[in-house]
């Protein structure tokens, strides 16, 4: 049997991490489309369209969208109520293993939260210039000064994400001008 050189052994280490990027990316957006679908259940409230899932071992463990006008609540934000979930499913407050998926990248108060819960790993659709820290006012889940830091991947699905926002924007501006008129 032939040896195989350096070359060769390094071609195939390259081809080996091309699949699993591709596996990955799948996996990245099938999970982002039931993040779609909680952000779905908020529009129907009339809130604003986002939503979260975390996975565990490549099975959804925590659900959640955007409920902060239903529940009068600051604190309902749908990365909240899914780490809340996902916690109570694991028996534990270390989200540690498990990848976070949202349609807007996280507020400070989620991404605190997303910390101290020691999630590995963010992967999220739309930016939020406004408000956004993972990356866009600040960036708080890769920060080297805590004693966690998160793996981030941006823009998965986020056309789809960020028509969906717009959308319920639009709707609420036409609505609220109506109203003035009225």
């Amino acid at each position: 049997m032939k040896k195989q050189t350096r070359l060769e052994r390094r071609a195939l280490r390259l081809e080996k991490e091309k699949q699993e990027a591709v596996t990955q990316e799948k996996l990245d957006c099938k999970y982002m489309r039931a993040a779609i679908r909680e952000a779905r259940k908020a529009l129907e409230l009339g809130e604003v369209p986002i939503g979260c899932v975390i996975v565990y071992d490549n099975r959804i463990i925590g659900r959640g969208y955007n409920r902060r006008n239903t529940d009068k609540s600051t604190l309902s934000h749908a990365e909240i109520t899914a780490i809340k979930k996902a916690s109570k499913k694991i028996n534990d407050w270390r989200l540690e293993g498990c990848t976070l998926y949202v349609t807007l990248e996280p507020c400070q108060m989620c991404a605190g939260a997303i910390v101290q819960a020691r999630v590995d790993r963010v992967v999220m659709a739309a930016m939020n210039a406004k408000a956004g820290c993972a990356g866009s006012v600040l960036n708080i889940l890769e920060m080297p000064e805590f004693n966690h830091q998160v793996a981030v991947t941006r823009g998965v699905l986020e056309a789809e994400c960020s028509d969906m926002l717009k959308d319920f924007f639009k709707s609420l501006r036409i609505k609220n001008k109506s109203q003035i008129n009225n």
